[in-house]
């Protein structure tokens, strides 16, 4: 007996190694059309240390107090570890299943007995029950298992599966942690861009309203004509009615920071109302290769994850077309005693093979469907590939574009002030009319607006290549397992 239960367990040891379906291989970068190289150079080896915490290139201590904030308190971080919590507890259950199942069950009461139908008739005619009755104990107790053999790897091809979702799970938070860490550097640049216009506007206002007071003097001393004093009138309220906007614009980016760091908006971003400079960061930064992006970017990696899923899941759908077996065996005990609840045991073990026979092409029909969810699932994983190698493309062609006009707008801005200079020192001579110095007031006023929109974009645009490149994440504490 000993060796026929050897015997069987391992003929299903073995029948449980042949698993249903195929197995996984992640694609290769030639199957993704990944190219060697980006075409707007690069090339440069990046390493994660610096991809983790890309925002400290900036210098700016407040920027990495909001970016600490908004790693521990935003929402939407908040809610994706609650989803990879539950794709953990969904591992488990898929873990749990190679286990058999054991339940207990235990009972007592009390049992009446009449002890039987003994009558007599008295002498008035009634019928009078003679029989004795009698309360008795019963107790039961009892344990029942069962247990699904892994027949043909229906259970290992779930737990595969679930395991690849729990690190397509992993890999969605750092990628809401990326998105985050982008957005609030975004809106922390955007805030300090509308600092610095709205400097450059009061700059502007004090420099205007000197110049209305001037043509108002001149025109009091008859030098000029009203037109003067009624078109440095007009240039002063123009520059008056941007100064509304731009306060708009940094309230609306305080109160995204604030909302971004899981707090509500006024006093989180009080501290950020004292004006500050735009940040800035080095010239020179590594963008790596095109492959690295299935190493680097977490979307890239969640869709490979739920590729090899959608793979697992086709075995888990084939295993159902083949038999399956089960194990299930109890054990019970009744008494009309505690003490004497173990004295008798009794015990069965059964065997249940159980096959499909006819089922319309239901089974059939879950495995075609199966392929092709994970014909589309390697599609999105191409297509995220392929989307990411864009932000990066975009992204460096943002950069490239920025440093430039930065160069030309500082050039122009310098030109521009000489000019402005000049004008006002003409015209208070009485050299040039006040059409020629509004000209040059506008002209370094857009110069100066157009530079400080310049700085920003280039941090913004350096900002959109760290995230296309997948920088954010690498040093996360729960950073996804494969294993």
């Amino acid at each position: 007996m000993r060796y026929r239960i050897a015997w069987l367990a391992g003929s299903v040891l073995t029948l449980s190694a042949c698993a249903a379906g195929p197995d996984y291989h992640a694609p290769q970068s030639a199957a993704l059309g990944i190219p060697a190289g980006y075409s707007q150079g690069g090339g440069t080896p990046i390493d994660d240390a610096t991809l983790a915490t890309w925002w400290t290139q900036f210098n700016d201590p407040a920027l990495n107090a909001l970016i600490d904030q908004a790693i521990a308190g935003n929402l939407d971080i908040v809610q994706a570890q609650a989803r990879l919590r539950q794709a953990r507890e969904s591992l488990r259950q898929a873990n749990a299943s190679f286990l058999p199942q054991v339940n207990g069950s235990a009972s007592g009461g009390r049992n009446y007995n009449s002890g039987g139908s003994g009558v007599r008739v008295d002498d008035n005619g009634n019928v009078i029950n003679t029989g004795q009755g009698k309360w008795t104990n019963s107790y039961n107790a009892g344990i029942n298992a069962s247990w699904q053999v892994d027949l043909f790897g229906e259970l290992s091809r779930g737990a595969e599966a679930a395991r690849a979702d729990l690190a397509a799970s992993g890999y969605s938070l750092a990628n809401v942690r990326l998105s985050i860490i982008s957005e609030l550097v975004s809106n922390y640049v955007q805030a300090r861009l509308a600092q610095e216009q709205l400097r450059i506007a009061h700059e502007s206002q004090r420099v205007q309203k000197d110049n209305y007071d001037i043509a108002s003097w001149r025109l009091q001393a008859g030098l000029v004509s009203s037109l003067d004093e009624q078109q440095a009138k007009a240039q002063l309220a123009q520059t008056n009615a941007t100064i509304p906007q731009l306060e708009a614009s940094l309230r609306g980016s305080l109160n995204r920071i604030a909302v971004l760091t899981g707090q509500a908006p006024g006093d989180a971003t009080r501290t950020l109302e004292t004006p500050a400079a735009i940040p800035t960061a080095s010239s020179q930064i590594a963008t790596g290769i095109p492959a690295d992006t299935l190493r680097q970017r977490p979307d890239v990696r969640s869709a490979e994850r739920s590729l090899a899923a959608a793979t697992a899941r086709i075995g888990v759908a084939q295993a159902q077309l083949y038999p399956s077996l089960a194990i299930s065996g109890n054990i019970n005990s009744t008494s009309t005693a505690i003490k004497n609840l173990f004295d008798v045991i009794t015990g069965n073990v059964f065997a249940n093979v159980a096959q499909v026979i006819f089922d319309g092409g239901r089974l059939a029909s879950q495995v075609r469907s199966q392929r092709a969810a994970t014909d589309g699932a390697f599609a999105l994983y191409k297509q995220t590939v392929l989307t990411g190698l864009e932000d990066v493309e975009n992204a460096m062609a943002s950069l490239n574009s920025a440093r430039a006009r930065k160069v030309e707008f500082a050039t122009a801005m310098e030109a521009s002030n000489n000019a402005a200079i000049m004008a006002r020192s003409q015209y208070q001579a009485g050299l040039i009319d006040f059409q020629t110095l509004s000209t040059s007031e506008t002209t370094l006023l857009n110069a100066r607006n157009s530079f400080a929109s310049a700085q920003s974009d280039e941090i913004l645009a350096i900002a959109q290549l760290y995230n296309a490149l997948g920088g954010g994440w690498q040093n996360m504490d729960d950073r996804p397992n494969e294993q």
